[in-house]
């Protein structure tokens, strides 16, 4: 059996799901669920004086913490990960009463915490909102000659939060120069060039953009009167 790479006093009692079929080495029964690691040997929960406890999957951190706090007696769950060489939490085991009595706490806030997510949610929209308009507002000021409802669709586009687009990013959210630029180039290149076609019929991509710069930079010198090549 691999080392723990967490020592049991980093986090507590350490409870493995084992990858291979165990026994116990005390009562011999298997395959184990759930094992202890004790001198060097797996035991079951029960002669590990575990069974009582109640597992609880990993996904709830609020229950997760709740249920640790009201268990006086509670162990971590870890199962080793093979492609990253290392164990992972899967889960507690804590007391069923302990589990109960941190169900009701969360159901009695479960109200506040919805009522403050939908705070939450309208804070991010108004701030997403600003940071669209904007941006739509730096890709006009760049592009006088793009159309009103085309800049906005780009701005939009590029500011999906959490997308991970360029909208979203450092210089996106600071709207450099840089990064509009690139916005309206990426959506240039795709709405107005054959682009997608040539990547769909197995062109390479540098040589499909290379194929549409001209259209590219002809779009783009139109929107700004003159400009730089964009490659």
């Amino acid at each position: 059996m691999a080392r723990l790479a967490t020592h049991p006093s980093d986090t507590g009692l350490l409870v493995i799901q084992p990858l291979r079929q165990k026994q116990c080495a005390a009562c011999r029964r298997g395959p184990l669920p759930l094992l202890v690691v004790e001198d060097g040997a797996p035991r079951c929960l029960d002669c590990a004086d575990l069974g009582h406890l109640v597992f609880l999957p990993r996904g709830d951190t609020a229950l997760t913490r709740r249920s640790r706090e009201e268990s006086g007696l509670s162990a971590v769950v870890v199962r080793f990960n093979r492609r990253k060489s290392r164990y992972e939490r899967q889960g507690v085991l804590v007391e069923e009463t302990a589990l109960a009595r941190a169900e009701e706490r969360c159901l009695a806030d479960a109200e506040a915490r919805r009522r403050r997510r939908a705070r939450d949610g309208r804070r991010r929209a108004v701030q997403d909102g600003r940071l669209t308009e904007a941006f739509a507002a730096e890709i006009r000021r760049l592009f006088p000659g793009c159309p009103t409802d085309r800049a906005e669709a780009i701005a939009t586009h590029a500011s999906v939060r959490g997308s991970g687009r360029v909208g979203r990013s450092a210089a996106g959210r600071a709207l450099s120069e840089g990064a509009v630029v690139s916005a309206v180039v990426a959506a240039v290149r795709h709405l107005d060039t054959p682009y997608d076609r040539l990547l769909m019929s197995g062109v390479p991509r540098h040589e499909a953009r290379r194929r549409i710069a001209a259209s590219v930079e002809a779009v783009l010198r139109g929107w700004r009167g003159a400009g730089a090549d964009v490659g």
